[in-house]
């Protein structure tokens, strides 16, 4: 027996939709039936992916969007809805990855980063959710955190500061909207293979250690498909909190929830484990 979702005449958006987690789970909605607006900076990369969709069968529109630019969010967001008339999956997922001792850091690296993979979700909430609750039907929001959401690791303060935030600011909008026919998911992927390392910002030792860092998250890292079957099940299932995949996620994060001394040790050892390869 079949208990896939059928997602036929759903409407979903994901952002940072060119590739790792954003393509895979763009391709596997489609998969089950939805049109999918895919938006990403990258527009050729945006646009690869709406024509997969499409020589497999399915519907897409590509979008050149800049995240970060709450303007440009407001207008893909009345397009959307113009063109559609509803919204019925939001993915939030477009980021970015940065590590670097703090004294190697700059205010720079502070502003894009939160600006990203913060103010990036609060953008695409604010510009989505109010037409959403409007349209007379539930939908469901995923918004892409991270294991470093969940637990910390050292000289990762601006990504681990972005990611738990979303992580909070998911739970505090699912408490607002459930009973409003909005579900509201965070996702929090551990090691996964995408370009988020390869194409991220590194700074001072970690900037030394770049090229092995890309190999152990090509080596070890799970697939970007093992992150989209967890946001399906999110939305088919309206999970809150999903770590992924939970080999990785699961021990850490309890732990943490005993006791954030616990996994302090971890926390300072992450490039340690990487160096080791």
């Amino acid at each position: 027996m079949n208990n896939d979702p059928n997602l036929a005449g759903k409407i979903a958006v994901v952002t940072g939709g060119g590739s790792g987690i954003g393509r895979a789970t763009a391709l596997l909605l489609a998969r089950h039936g939805a049109r999918v607006h895919v938006a990403d900076l990258n527009a050729d990369s945006a646009g690869d992916v709406a024509r997969a969709i499409e020589a497999a069968g399915g519907s897409a529109t590509a979008h050149a969007l800049d995240v970060s630019d709450p303007d440009a969010v407001e207008a893909f967001a009345a397009k959307v809805f113009a063109t559609e008339g509803h919204v019925d999956i939001l993915h939030n997922n477009a980021g970015i990855g940065h590590a670097g001792n703090i004294e190697a850091i700059t205010v720079e690296d502070w502003q894009r980063v939160i600006g990203v993979n913060l103010l990036g979700v609060a953008y695409g909430v604010q510009a989505f959710i109010p037409r959403m609750l409007k349209q007379g039907r539930p939908a469901s929001v995923v918004n892409t955190a991270s294991q470093a959401g969940l637990v910390p690791a050292a000289r990762m303060a601006p990504y681990c500061a972005s990611k738990y935030a979303v992580v909070g600011l998911s739970e505090a909008l699912n408490a607002e909207l459930s009973k409003r026919g909005i579900h509201v998911s965070a996702i929090c992927p551990g090691i996964i293979d995408t370009p988020i390392v390869s194409s991220g910002i590194m700074r001072g030792d970690m900037a030394e250690i770049h090229g092995r860092i890309s190999s152990f998250y090509a080596k070890h890292g799970a697939s970007p498909d093992e992150v989209a079957q967890a946001v399906l099940k999110a939305i088919d299932k309206r999970k809150l909190i999903v770590g992924v995949p939970r080999r990785h996620v699961t021990l850490l994060n309890l732990l943490h929830r005993l006791s954030p001394r616990l996994v302090q040790p971890f926390a300072r050892n992450v490039d340690r484990l990487v160096r080791r390869g």
